[in-house]
């Protein structure tokens, strides 16, 4: 797929990752759709726009499947098409198992593997339609291999994978993909605040020795979209941390 004059929605694309991959697929000529909770910052979408292609602001709770319907049907009423979705956002919300209610379980799931489900089966009937499309779906190693602490992070990332696999083989007979990016320890503000003594545990993990970057996950996910003979893949961006 040429990504000049496609249409993107990136979602959770305020900072972080979810900023730098909608920048990216600016850079390629692409039209991006920005969202997040609430309305995003006039510098993102400038940072958009520099790249002189057409940027939509569209806020929604992904986890309300009204406002995501409402979110689809207003990109194409002002883009006319949508090509890539790119399902970044997400939270976190760690405890120890023992220690972690219900409610901590069900809102990370809740955004992380409902809210993508939401948004791809919003956009399914036009991509069906017009017989092609690609979903990138941001996973995590977390869901790979589990970890202390992120009982409900490791379940959401992981049904993101399953989901991934799923759509793919349910898409394909209408040319639409269905592929996951599962990032390692990215050099985010998230780990910014980690304590030195931890960032040091991790990188000794980590064979390449040291934390990826946002560009790099930007660069995969600009991958994914332009081969179209890749699908229901996750392809881990992580250093080397997981390798089989």
């Amino acid at each position: 797929m040429r990504l000049t004059d496609k249409t993107v929605l990136v979602t959770g694309s305020t900072q972080g990752i979810g900023l730098a991959i909608a920048q990216a697929f600016a850079k390629q000529g692409a039209n991006v759709v920005v969202n997040g909770r609430h309305a995003v910052s006039q510098t993102v979408i400038d940072s958009i726009q520099a790249e002189n292609v057409s940027c939509w602001d569209l806020s929604a709770d992904i986890t309300d499947p009204d406002a995501v319907q409402t979110m689809i049907d207003a990109i194409y009423e002002k883009a006319g098409r949508l090509d890539v979705v790119v399902n970044n956002a997400g939270v976190v919300n760690d405890k120890l198992l023992n220690r972690m209610s219900e409610t901590d379980f069900s809102q990370v799931v809740n955004t992380n593997l409902t809210g993508t489900f939401n948004v791809i089966k919003a956009c399914l009937r036009p991509m069906y339609k017009a017989r092609s499309g690609a979903f990138i779906n941001m996973a995590s190693v977390i869901g790979l291999t589990g970890n202390v602490g992120q009982a409900n992070y490791a379940a959401s990332k992981a049904g993101v994978i399953g989901l991934t696999k799923s759509v793919a083989k349910e898409a394909a007979m209408r040319g639409i993909r269905c592929n996951a990016i599962a990032p390692g320890m990215i050099d985010t503000a998230m780990t910014a605040q980690l304590a030195d003594r931890v960032k040091t545990g991790i990188l000794q993990q980590i064979p390449l020795k040291r934390l990826g970057s946002t560009a790099e996950v930007a660069q995969t996910a600009i991958f994914l979209a332009e081969n179209d003979y890749i699908t229901g893949q996750t392809i881990t961006v992580d250093g080397g941390l997981t390798m089989q």
